[in-house]
């Protein structure tokens, strides 16, 4: 079995496979409804190399020590195999297209080439351009803009990014295809990451009087000042600094959030069109039959939600992700001769009629992904760390998920309270998906999103369950990464079922040792 990992920059599940009624995701639809979806998965941590670097070794941030951009975990925390290595010393040909590790520092500079890959990464030429004036703004001017719809022919080169990506990724499956090799590929595309730049076109679906405010545009009264996150890099962007916005709560004018919220939409329906051309590329080299394909992203993006924009926060909007495997045969019947499994839908003319196949309410986690797809391939899955792990190259700290594709929530359940086997790995008593994220002190400062590891004062330990998510804001010490957590700063109590949207703090309001504890219990394992 091939695989074709497919991983989005800052894509929330702003899905119609996850009833979002506004989106235009049509080819990621058809993936979904070929496959297994899991509503409730989480990453890590709310940023980019510390998310990818998590899943891609299977270890926690606490595990690879990297909680910002500066540090490569094989110097500086333990020589951990990672998921492609793996397929690689399996016999497998991996190849990377676009952001699948996040470059720099954190990989290397060479996306952890030669252990992760069999030839060097690919990244698109124009990627350079990216945070480079090209939004022509109202006054003619070219700025660098967050809102940043494009007229492609006048970008650098005629093109951007994510188009480049597809074109070397279709070129890289014919060639798998002329060789008869099995391959590992990774896919990753930039958008919706900002700059929310992306062909104008999109633009045409998503009329401004359709868009609505986030359900909740305000900073929660009972928020702790520690979890709130003050979008600096947002506010850096050309058309962000011309509103003159105040620190670090100013609310940005009604209007402007609106046309954020319309260009990540149309963001995810370019994005929705360059991952429906890939998969039309593979029905059409007729390897959809043996390719498992993982469509994943490496954190969330908030809109708004809680007067805060952007991820680097431990809310369910900067924390959850889309999640779904096809695997031919097991998730969808296979498709006969000639038949295409993905034809490409034009998100421009294609009403939705969406059926899923498979749905799982599961709390899972991307640091799962590693033993999951292992599994999936019929490899041995490595095994689970041991308490302390730097000096095992081969284990993960999550447990496979391939246990909920077929099973009914009912078996599901009762193997949860009878308790998990080893097999499973089972640490704690219901499933449970933590994240974490550093903070540089406890109020909000001009780091206070992306603090260098030197500078995290504050550790805040998230966890959240099918019925809360419980965050504890403890110190930490970045000289020896440790969190003490008789040092409690601050905590956060969210309830699901009575405050979806976690505006609503009750953590001092509550007996909350028992959920203390039971963070603790798991961050000892």
């Amino acid at each position: 079995m091939n695989v074709l990992f497919i991983v989005v920059d800052d894509l929330r599940p702003v899905l119609g496979c996850y009833g979002d009624k506004l989106v235009k995701s049509p080819n990621i639809d058809q993936l979904a409804s070929q496959s297994v979806v899991f509503s409730n998965a989480y990453a890590q941590q709310a940023v980019c190399a510390p998310s990818r670097v998590s899943f891609l070794t299977g270890r926690r941030p606490d595990t690879t020590r990297l909680y910002d951009f500066y540090s490569y975990w094989r110097v500086h925390a333990g020589n951990y195999s990672t998921m492609p290595q793996y397929f690689k010393e399996n016999g497998y040909a991996t190849l990377s297209v676009g952001k699948v590790f996040h470059p720099g520092v954190s990989s290397n500079y060479s996306d952890d080439y030669p252990y992760s890959w069999s030839i060097p990464p690919f990244h698109p030429s124009t990627e350079k351009y990216e945070n480079d004036k090209t939004c022509r703004g109202k006054d003619g001017k070219l700025h660098a803009n967050l809102v940043c719809p494009v007229n492609v022919t006048e970008m650098p080169s005629g093109t951007l990014p994510d188009i480049q990506s597809t074109e070397e990724a279709i070129r890289l499956l014919k060639a798998m295809k002329t060789k008869k090799q099995k391959f590992f590929l990774a896919v990753g595309y930039h958008k919706p990451h900002i700059p929310l730049r992306y062909p104008q076109e999109f633009l045409k679906l998503y009329p401004l009087e359709n868009i609505t405010l986030a359900p909740d545009p305000w900073v929660p009264e009972r928020l702790p000042s520690v979890a709130y996150n003050p979008w600096m890099d947002i506010r850096q962007r050309d058309d962000v600094k011309a509103l003159n916005v105040s620190f670090p709560y100013g609310p940005l004018p009604d209007d402007f959030q609106r046309q954020i919220r319309q260009s990540y939409y149309a963001a995810v329906s370019y994005l929705d069109m360059q991952v429906g051309l890939l998969l039309n590329a593979l029905d059409d080299v007729g390897l959809s039959n043996s390719t498992m394909i993982v469509f994943t992203a490496d954190h969330g993006w908030s809109l708004g939600e809680h007067g805060e924009w952007a991820k680097y926060s431990n809310f369910d909007v900067a924390t959850r992700v889309p999640l779904m495997f096809y695997v031919p045969g097991m998730t969808s019947s296979s498709a006969s001769q000639g038949e295409k499994v993905f034809p490409y839908l034009d998100p421009f003319s294609y009403v939705s009629d969406l059926v899923l196949q498979g749905r799982s309410k599961k709390m899972v986690e991307l640091v799962s992904l590693f033993s999951t797809l292992a599994e999936l391939a019929g490899l041995p899955v490595p095994p689970a760390c041991p308490k302390t792990s730097f000096s095992v190259a081969l284990c993960t700290e999550g447990a496979s998920i391939v246990r909920y594709f077929n099973s009914s929530e009912e078996k599901l359940e009762k193997v949860e309270k009878d308790g998990c086997d080893d097999a499973y790995r089972g640490y704690v008593e219901e499933p449970i998906a933590f994240s974490q994220y550093p903070r540089p002190a406890d109020t909000p400062q001009w780091n206070s999103d992306k603090p260098k590891l030197k500078d995290i004062r504050v550790m805040g330990y998230s966890m959240r369950t099918d019925d809360y998510r419980c965050t504890v804001w403890v110190g930490f010490n970045p000289s020896n990464f440790s969190a003490d957590f008789e040092d409690v700063h601050a905590g956060e109590l969210y309830m699901v079922e009575s405050d979806p949207h976690q505006d609503y703090n009750i953590y001092n309001y509550t007996l909350h040792g028992g959920l203390l504890k039971k963070i603790l219990g798991f961050l000892k394992h």
